[in-house]
């Protein structure tokens, strides 16, 4: 006798995840190098894992939840603590793509081994598939070492959001040739080190196309070029929720609006007393 199961791929805040279909792998993304583009936007909450996991290849805790969720000045404040809850309620939220987790600042760049203790914590904590870190090639012993260990390592290069403070500020990087050469060596140190993809960032595009080119690993662009393999983008500015984004930015929604329209109507309901209706409260029993 067969049985046929059915699965219930609806959600609810008790059941975050659908189905248990199987995840891409570290590999999997590799092997894009110069294929279909690679597709990465941000995630922070169970409900917004379930929502772009479908159609992402890689989901990326980033540090940037520092700014989009907590309002802070920077990614500098970020802890430890913070990426691995958020990296947890991510990873139980989505079931199809990699999750990486940032390491934020001050969590790797004193040792390798500083960086393994960081990096075995977010993976234990969260079940997230790999790590990522800024810097240049005074960063690639610390890839290597990682990636030696079992870590998959995502390297990010250009503008560094947690070096602001040395950088000065958020803007285009590589308009010199000195700098331009700078950020082409610090990619092919990472890549050469063994991180498996590379974000590059706020970049004039003759850099990262030259840098997706002579790379063997993905690369990942924000601000940086559509020739490289993927792009990512923090979610909230794709969809609109922020009124100043930058230059980089497409908004694909207005989802701010949205949210304001609605909460005005559910404001107005409240204070006519149309909400609740009969249809939301609970009638007696006959």
């Amino acid at each position: 006798m067969s049985t046929t199961y059915t699965l219930d791929t609806a959600t609810s805040r008790a059941n975050p995840t659908p189905a248990p279909l199987k995840r891409l792998t570290i590999p999997a993304i590799r092997r894009q190098k110069g294929k279909t583009p690679l597709v990465m936007l941000t995630a922070y909450t169970v409900r917004t894992a379930q929502l772009l996991d479908p159609h992402c290849d890689m989901l990326l805790v980033g540090d940037s939840l520092g700014q989009v969720i907590y309002g802070l000045p920077s990614t500098v404040p970020v802890t430890l603590d913070m990426m691995a809850a958020h990296g947890a309620a991510v990873v139980r939220g989505s079931y199809h793509a990699v999750v990486v987790i940032d390491m934020p600042f001050g969590s790797y760049e004193a040792s390798p081994e500083k960086a393994f203790e960081s990096a075995a914590f977010l993976l234990k904590q969260t079940g997230a598939a790999a790590v990522k870190l800024e810097g240049g090639t005074a960063m690639a012993p610390t890839v290597k070492f990682l990636t030696e260990r079992g870590i998959p390592v995502m390297g990010h290069v250009g503008l560094t959001p947690q070096a602001v403070n040395i950088l000065g500020g958020y803007g285009a990087r590589g308009r010199t040739p000195e700098e331009a050469a700078k950020i082409v060596a610090d990619a092919q140190g990472i890549a050469e080190a063994g991180a498996f993809s590379l974000v590059i960032e706020g970049v004039v595009e003759p850099i990262a196309i030259e840098i997706t080119n002579t790379i063997d690993c993905p690369t990942i662009g924000i601000g940086a070029s559509a020739q490289c393999d993927g792009q990512v983008l923090v979610t909230e500015d794709m969809l609109g929720m922020f009124e100043r984004t930058a230059k980089f930015v497409k908004r694909f929604a207005d989802i701010a609006d949205t949210i304001s329209s609605a909460t005005q109507t559910y404001a107005d309901d409240v204070r006519s007393r149309a909400f609740p209706g009969a249809e939301q409260v609970y009638a007696p029993k006959d």
